[in-house]
């Protein structure tokens, strides 16, 4: 069945307004820390098809959770959006992030040395709500950037408090 004109317009505005809303998330969200506009973009029942570090929740909490931890270890965290394109209700960004590492991040003391990394996900945006992510796992992508040797004591140190029997420790 062809598109009519009106159905192409309607679809283009929708499309429009899909990358409208993440890139707000980026923009506001991710590089501002602006959680106010967190409660507004994201759905109730947003899922990340994603598994993040930290032990974060696929939900809405631990999408929050985890822009919060990496804002309070990385205060200038930011992302340079490099291009964004819809299909349907889909968005998909390629971007980089941008950031220094002057708080506590997976048990890693502050380096300061400076992170960026490239990603590309994709958000279904539907009613103006983002309601699932999917996309690169950032923890190997920040691995490479704060230092292998780094991790490796940061794993050792979260293998020992494990056999030790501390519980509440983010995957390694």
């Amino acid at each position: 069945m062809p598109i009519t004109e009106n159905e192409d317009t309607e679809k283009t505005m929708s499309s429009d307004a899909g990358i409208a809303v993440v890139r707000r998330n980026t923009e506001e969200v991710q590089s501002r820390g602006n959680f106010e506009v967190f409660e507004e973009l994201f759905a109730a029942d947003f899922v990340d098809h994603t598994p993040q570090p930290g032990g974060f929740t696929p939900d809405r909490d631990g999408a929050r959770n985890l822009y919060r931890a990496l804002r309070a270890a990385f205060p200038d965290f930011h992302a340079e959006i490099h291009w964004q394109i819809s299909d349907g209700d889909r968005v998909t960004t390629y971007k980089t992030y941008h950031g220094t590492h002057d708080g506590t991040f997976w048990g890693l003391a502050p380096t300061g040395r400076k992170i960026h990394f490239e990603t590309v996900d994709v958000m279904r945006v539907r009613n103006g709500k983002i309601t699932e992510h999917w996309g690169s796992r950032i923890s190997l992508l920040l691995r490479s950037n704060l230092g292998f040797r780094a991790c490796l004591r940061c794993a050792k140190e979260v293998t020992k408090k494990r056999e030790l029997g501390v519980t509440s420790l983010p995957p390694v």
